[in-house]
């Protein structure tokens, strides 16, 4: 078939709109920014990290924020020789799922041990957070989580 005879439909696929975070997110990452980690209480006592606005089990609203961390337990990990481009960290590291001290749920983040022979469930990390003039209000403004004590 020639050229000339292939239709053609350019499109451009766009999200021009900011999203308004509300007080749960936006408190969430001002946390964040400020070096601090909150979660959200729901009704029953627990506190979900990373906050939302509903607590996932009964749809009620949660009530407020509170602190937690910035240490925790790692639940589960996995290791990724290979880290891409964007990644958190530049080096072998795992993806980990993390429940912090205060918190009843895990939240996803990198994990910074050095060696898959370092990583275990079960073991303490402690949040990295970046220089105070290099945050922003972000997710990653945790770097990654580290084992606690340098081991």
């Amino acid at each position: 078939m020639p050229e000339s005879d292939v239709l053609r439909a350019p499109h451009v696929l766009e999200f021009p709109y900011k999203r308004s975070l509300g007080p749960v997110i936006g408190g969430f990452l001002t946390g964040l920014r400020d070096g601090r980690i909150l979660g959200a209480r729901t009704k029953d006592g627990r506190v979900i990290v990373p906050p939302t606005e509903y607590d996932p089990d009964t749809g009620h609203d949660t009530e407020g924020l509170v602190e937690v961390g910035p240490g925790g337990v790692v639940t589960q990990w996995a290791w990724t020789d290979h880290p891409r481009a964007g990644q958190p960290v530049d080096r072998p590291f795992a993806w980990a799922l993390v429940q912090l001290d205060g918190a009843d749920t895990a939240m996803l983040h990198a994990l910074d041990a050095g060696s898959a022979a370092r990583c275990s469930s079960g073991m303490r990390v402690t949040a990295r957070f970046r220089p105070d003039s290099e945050r922003i209000g972000r997710i990653q403004d945790i770097e990654c989580f580290v084992p606690e004590g340098g081991s």
